[in-house]
This record gives structure tokens, sequence and C-alpha cells, in this order.
């Protein structure tokens, strides 16, 4: 009997098996060997680079402080506002030829055709990260955000505004598109304005937009400051000099006013102005503040210190006469001239008629230093440390052995140089009797007592003379206000150039209010007008009367200066007079 056949079986460890259970085990193996090298020893680097695509940092927007008038009336302040910028590797991987009609409407928000836009893309594609503009307005952003292009993004920033526009331009400022101080006190105080950004670390996902955010620090506002100026008087001298300088043709003007019992600069304005919030107007011939940075010739503001000169050292007293006939004088190789001629007059009368004889014998009567001591006292030939960035400090340069022309002609305000601010300060000086306080352009929560830099009793007695400058028989009657007794001084120089002095002038009027308890000293500074009237008395006075009348009335300055009523009108005696007229025929 045959055995049955045994069937046919697969071996449960053939050689095959055992290969594939092998490489299996080393596929796994290498697998887990992968992980551990990736998780362990690779870890930090595969982690930063999640990070770099998901994870940013981001500055917190911080704004800069705000400048104000010395009321709290805003003359700078920071407003927030979006800026664009554009990922060019994100923007070419999904839109590599940038021919949408989309990036056709991007190219009007930055101010490009769409070819120069293309352009100017294309120049810049190996670059993350580029600006398309800056400080958007609103509708502006809003239609960036709209267009939804890859690798468009809008970024949180802030601007500068100025309310007060030109009025108060050339004192504040402005700052650059970083927010950086560039002219004013914007720049003389970009430290103390500027804020510090704070930071924070954020998720993003594939659309780039943020789904998570860890602040890191705390941004820090910038600091305020509020300065000496009042808006009130700073708006009414903008609109009286400017009017001046139009009405009369001239190239330029400034204007200065001076609290005299703190040394706080009250009003600052120059002409021509600019609009700050324009980039378009802010030209160099534009933004210059004339009122610190252009010095000339002083003319006739300066006699009142060679008197001033002449009082200290004691060689005359207000009513000392001295002969000006015939009206000029011969000193070395310069004829002295004065408009007519004046006969006798004395100190008083040379200031109210403004004699160039009259000073020039003054100042020839004193030694040197006796001279001079006025003029170096009240600060001429020196900045006047304000802190406002570029600012002159003229020139008053003596030179040893000076001839005795040069000193007649420095006499009457010819032969150096001074600045408008250096000028409002000499006449502080005065108006306070002889007590110099430093200038502040920041407001002052005490007054500075300041120094003695000249006789009280020659101050006082200058200040009394130079009111009869404004009053019947003198040079500066438009300076007049009603109300007020007023004390100044006109001015009007000849402009000089290469080889001497031209038919162009410079006027001024300096003036101090009220004169029995000075508050205010201001100069007044027209350059070049063109119109008939150029004298300071016609141009630069009146200014200074609108001005101060206002200034002196905002300011609850109690007037000093009785006015007389006039007397009531006698209608019937005025109509009889009228008939006897007619009757007479």
């Amino acid at each position: 009997m045959k055995q049955a056949r045994k069937p046919n079986t697969i071996p449960l460890c053939s050689v095959r098996f055992y290969l594939l259970c092998g490489l299996l085990s080393f596929g796994f193996i290498a697998l887990m060997a992968r992980i551990v090298y990736l998780q362990i020893d690779e870890s930090k680097a595969l982690n930063l680079q999640a990070d770099s695509r998901s994870i940013r940092t981001k500055d917190i927007v911080t704004y800069r402080g705000n400048i104000t008038d010395r009321n709290g009336i805003e003359l700078a302040s920071s407003v927030p506002v979006k800026s664009v910028w554009i990922d060019m590797t994100q923007a070419l991987k999904k839109s590599p030829l940038l021919d949408e009609t989309e990036w056709n409407n991007l190219a009007v928000i930055a101010q490009k055709t769409p070819k120069e836009f293309k352009q100017w893309l294309t120049k810049r594609k190996n670059r993350q990260f580029v600006w398309v503009a800056r400080h958007l307005d609103p509708q502006r952003a809003n239609i960036v955000a709209k267009l939804k292009l890859p690798g468009v993004y809008l970024l949180d920033e802030s601007r500068r505004y100025y309310p007060s526009a030109e009025i108060s331009a050339h004192l504040v400022g402005f700052t650059d598109v970083d927010d950086n101080g560039q002219e004013g006190l914007e720049k003389s105080y970009n430290q103390w304005l500027t804020g510090q950004a704070g930071s924070e670390k954020v998720l993003l996902d594939l659309q780039r937009q943020v789904i998570e955010q860890q602040k890191i620090t705390e941004a820090k506002t910038g600091l305020d400051l509020q300065l000496s100026i009042d808006s009130r008087i700073q708006a009414i001298a903008y609109k009286a000099l400017k009017t001046a300088v139009l009405k009369h043709k001239a190239k330029a003007g400034a204007l200065v006013m001076i609290d005299i019992e703190t040394g706080e600069i009250l009003s600052l304005v120059s002409q021509p102005s600019y609009n700050p919030n324009r980039l378009d107007l802010r030209r160099p011939e534009l933004i210059r503040n004339r009122a610190f940075t252009d010095s000339f010739e002083p003319g006739s503001t300066a006699k009142p210190f060679t008197v001033t000169s002449a009082l200290e050292a004691g060689i005359v007293e207000p009513h000392t006469n001295i002969n000006t006939s015939p009206g000029r004088l011969k000193v070395g190789y310069k004829l002295i001239t004065d408009g007519k001629n004046n006969g006798v007059l004395d100190v008083t009368g040379i200031l109210q008629k403004s004699s160039n004889v009259g000073v020039a014998k003054l100042s020839l009567m004193m030694e040197d230093d006796e001279f001079l001591k006025a003029f170096y006292s009240v600060g001429f030939g020196v900045d006047t440390a304000s802190g406002f960035p570029g600012e002159s400090s003229g020139k008053f340069n003596i030179r040893p052995n000076w001839s005795k022309t040069e000193k007649a002609i420095l006499a009457y305000g010819y032969g150096f140089t001074v600045t408008p601010v250096q000028l409002a300060q000499a006449y502080a000086i005065l108006g306070s009797h002889g007590i110099k306080r430093p200038l502040s352009l920041i407001k002052l929560e005490q007054a500075n007592e300041g120094e003695r830099v000249i006789n009280e009793k020659a101050a006082r007695q200058v200040v009394n003379m130079m009111e009869t400058v404004v009053k019947d028989g003198g040079t500066g009657q438009q300076a007049s206000v009603k109300g007020y007794r007023i004390a100044g001084k006109t001015g009007t120089a000849r402009k000089a150039f290469a080889g001497g002095y031209g038919d162009d002038y410079t006027v001024f009027f300096a003036g101090i209010a009220p004169v029995s308890d000075p508050k205010i000293a201001m100069v007044v500074f027209v350059d070049e007008p063109g119109s008939e009237n150029y004298y300071g008395g016609q141009v630069a006075a009146p200014v200074f009367a609108k001005v101060a009348g206002d200034a002196l009335r905002l300011l609850n300055v109690k007037p000093d200066h009785q006015i007389v009523p006039e007397q009531p009108v006698n209608i019937k005696k005025v109509a009889r007079v009228e008939q006897g007229k007619l009757d007479n025929g």
C-alpha cells in the first residue's frame, strides 16, 4: 500500500523571509535614527527655520512727544498712519511677471507709471523688504488692503502733524519720514521728543495673518515739550509781519518778542514762511529762521547803547547839550551826516532825532573800554545760548588800535552785525533796568534771577529817553500804542556789499512796553523794503504798534498812559459854523 504524499508548504524561516525582515528592520532603525538625529542634533536649526517662516519680531509703534505752546495748545503732534511695503521674494514667486491689473493700481499708490513701477521693482527683485509708499492717508491705505497682492503688506507708523502750519513753522521745525527732527526745536530736542519703540513676537499663518502675539518690551512714548510762545500772540505777529512784507514788497522779515521779567520768548516769526505739513514746500530759502540765523548791521537801533555807555561813564546826563551843527562831522576819512541840521541837542534829543553826529561825538568823548562796555554787556558778538540750531552770533570783532573813524561809525550801528534775537535781548536788558536773563524757548516754571550788566540808573534814563522817539518830533511816532507808554528806537541801515554800501536797506524798530513797568521787548526787522516808504519808522514801527497793542491786552497788562478824553462835540455850534461858511460864500 502506497504512503500518502505530503502537501507542499512554504517554510516558515526561508532565506527570503529573513532578508525581508532584515530590510524592514534596517529601514525602521534608519528611520528611527533619522528621527533621533533630527529631534536632538538638528532640532535647534529646524526650529529656527520653522520660526523664520511663521514667527516674526514686530516693532510696537510708539509716538513722538507733542509740542505745545505755553497755554497747552498743540503745535506738533503724531498721528497713526499706514505705510506699504513688498516682500519681493514672495511677490515674484506668486506673480513673476507683475502683469496683473492690481499691480498697476499699486503703481498709482507709488506715484509711478505701470512701466516705471515694474522696472523699479525688477531692480529690487533680490530684496525681501522694499518700501512702496510711506505715510498713506486712510483712503489710499484701504485701496492697498483691498488689492490683496501677494507679498504686499501694510505697516503701522506715525506721521508728524503741525496744526499751526506756517505760523510757527520756523520755530517748531519738522521731522523727516522716519520721525527724526530735521529743523527747529524738533531737531534741538529730538532725543527728548523721540519715543522708544517696543517689540512683540507674533505667529503668522500662511496668509501672514497674526494668530498669536507675545509682548517682549513695552513701547515708551516720547516726552512732551511745552514752549514759551503764546499761540495767540504768535498768530497776531505772523499776520502783521506778513502784511508789512507784502505791502512794502520786502525780501524778508522777522519779529521777536521777549517777556522782560522771565527771558521767555513769547513770539518769534519769520518771513517768508512755509507749511511744514507739505514736503514740497520745505525749500532751503523758506525754512531758514532769519531771526536766529541772519545778522545785519543794526543802524540807529544801536544808538541807545552808545548813550548807555556815556551815562555809565559819567561824561553826560540826559540833558547835557551836544552841538550837532551844521549836521555833519568829518572824522578821519569819513563824513558823518544827519538828515538835517538839528543844531544843539541834549542827549535825549540825540535819540529822539536819531542824530548820527550826536552819538559819534559821544563815542569820541569816551575811552575805548568805556564806549564798548554796554555793547559787550548786552551780548553783541555772542549767541544767546537759546539752543536753537544754526543760531548766528553776529560779528562784533574790534581790532586792536582801531581808528576814530571806526569808533564813530560803530556808535550809530555800522561796522558790526547782530541777529534780531540778539537785538531783542539787548532791549529786554534795558527794559529790565540792566538785568540780563537767559533767553528761553521753553516755558519756565520759575523766572531766572539774571545778573546785572548795566547800571540801573543809566538803563532807566535810556528807556525814558527812548520814550520821546515815539512822541511828537520823534522818528518812531507810528509805534505808539493807545493807552500805553512806549519806548523804542527806529533803525534804517544801508546793506553792505563787496566794496561799500548799495541802495538796499534793512529797517528795524526795537521797543519796550509799557515804560512804567516794562513787560515786553520786541524787535521788528524788514529786509529790503521795495516800496516808496523804506524807513524803520514807516515800515517796522506800525507792525510794532499792532502787535504790542494786542499782546499787552492779551497779557492783561494794565494801561499806564492816561488818555485825555475827547471833548463832546457841540452839534448846534458846528451847525452854526457850517451855516456861516455857507452864508459867506
